[in-house]
């Protein structure tokens, strides 16, 4: 299906943005035979391919090679200090931007059905929205616009020139000394990033960095920031910034004292903001709050037409939620599945740092706050003999659960910890117990062998009890 000139146009499914939830939307949608149109201003693939998750791991990729060869004493292997080529780094990223961008490609929806509409949309009421004067009406509508990068109000910051994700990839040249204000996931993945690949880093955050990830977890990330030579000033508050010698002035207070830091860059990764700019969302009857379009557990807005999917629905900002949403929105638009709602009990996510760090479920103070008495299992990577072959033996994973075993959360900090949560997830979501995650065969030497040491250490102190000794001296006397 294909856009032709200005008429009106009537579809089943008007979907607004290209980015993870909008394509999914549309490509179920279009796939499974309904009439569907995708509208997006700028450009196909979203935050996710362009200016987030698909740049930020192609840099820390690069980060991390050069790392190798910073460690390669380590294994017996000389190499002397890597010579980083910032703007081979730069033709790196975008390189894999390239190579991804075909999969969101306007060609690539239109040959799946997709009418493809590239220009801003504005609703004009209830049921219809109008694309640059073209008139749109649609059975149901889908705002999937994503969300932005906000600027913090501190003085003197909209007078100097700063980097946020948007535009931090477009550098050629490796900052001398890149000041980052935000010390959450995206903060201290580009920190790292750019401290393997040659600048020196400050992160200043005004509370503790990764701070809605579990505590023990995130320290493991701090120390190995700070072993890398990366300064964190933690519970500073940025006061004022100024243009000075060519480069950035930042002020911060902590602890009642000012300290003033000297940047050649600023990067500000401080917070995001949904999208709803000129979409004139009132018109259409539909609510907006502070944390995005007001949802409910069905992504339905106030507007029973309309329904909102990924960052701008106000949960949480994660391109692995945006297709979640994509397909609970498939079922109910299409099949009229209206028990289909989000869930998000298991809920996982990442921060890309080197240790990783992740989580699904809850964390063990989310546990304790609604579950009260609980079991919290623990085992170290220093006790697992692949972490020792690779000398990557720094983090833990951690497990909370009820006093009967039932599996409420898991956190892993260290060496691919983005891969290990995958069972728990699926442990979380279907309410496998610790029985189950402890009584299958580990391959070995593997670093999955972290999870079923972890579940099978709640079974301990049971089995080597003074109880299971009366017992089994009392087998030994059978004949």
């Amino acid at each position: 299906m294909t856009d032709s000139a200005a008429a009106p146009l009537k579809v089943d499914i008007c979907v607004i943005g290209a980015g993870a939830a909008g394509l999914s939307v549309a490509a179920g949608c279009a796939q499974l035979g309904a009439r569907t149109v995708l509208i997006e201003r700028g450009t196909m693939g979203g935050d996710c391919l362009n200016t987030g998750c698909v740049p930020s791991k192609a840099m820390l990729a690069a980060g991390h090679a050069a790392e190798i060869v910073r460690t390669a004493g380590h294994f017996g292997v000389t190499a002397s200090a890597p010579e980083i080529d910032f703007a081979a780094v730069h033709r790196h990223v975008h390189g894999v931007i390239a190579a991804i961008a075909p999969i969101d490609s306007v060609e690539r929806f239109r040959a799946l059905g997709v009418n493809v509409i590239q220009g801003s949309a504005r609703f004009t009421g209830p049921d219809a929205l109008e694309v640059d004067g073209r008139r749109i009406t649609a059975k149901r509508f889908v705002v999937a616009t994503g969300s932005k990068a906000v600027a913090p109000p501190v003085p003197g910051l909209a007078d100097v020139p700063y980097l946020t994700n948007e535009t931090v990839f477009d550098l050629t040249e490796c900052p001398e000394h890149l000041l980052v204000m935000g010390g959450g996931p995206i903060g201290c993945e580009l920190a790292q990033a750019h401290r393997r690949l040659g600048a020196r880093v400050t992160i200043v955050e005004m509370m503790s960095i990764l701070g809605r990830d579990d505590p023990e977890a995130a320290d493991v990330v701090r120390r190995q920031l700070k072993a890398e030579g990366i300064g964190i000033l933690e519970g500073a508050r940025a006061e004022r910034v100024e243009a000075r010698n060519g480069g950035i002035a930042l002020t911060v207070s902590r602890d009642g004292e000012e300290t003033v830091l000297n940047g050649s860059h600023l990067l500000v990764a401080a917070g995001r903001a949904p999208v709803v700019d000129g979409l004139d969302l009132e018109k259409a009857g539909v609510t907006v709050g502070r944390a995005g379009v007001e949802v409910d557990a069905g992504l339905r807005t106030s507007n029973k037409r309309i329904f909102a999917a990924g960052d701008v629905a106000g949960g949480p900002q994660f391109t692995h939620i945006a297709g979640y949403h994509a397909g609970v929105l498939v079922r109910r638009l299409l099949f009229r599945m209206g028990w289909a709602k989000v869930d998000y009990k298991a809920l996982p996510w990442v921060t890309y740092t080197e240790p990783e760090l992740a989580q699904a479920g809850l964390t063990e103070a989310q546990a304790t706050e609604r579950h009260g008495r609980l079991s919290v299992l623990r085992w170290s990577f220093a006790e697992n003999d692949r972490a020792q072959a690779e000398r990557r033996t720094d983090g833990h994973m951690k497990v909370v659960a009820t006093p009967k075993g039932k599996i409420l959360g898991a956190t892993i900090v260290g060496a691919h910890a983005g891969e290990l949560i995958h069972p728990w997830v699926l442990a979380i979501q279907n309410d496998l117990s610790l029985a189950k995650m402890s009584g299958y065969i580990a391959p070995y030497p593997t670093l999955g062998e972290i999870g079923k040491r972890t579940a099978s250490s709640y079974y301990t102190p049971k089995l080597f009890s003074e109880r299971t000794r009366r017992i089994v001296r009392l087998l030994m006397r059978l004949p």
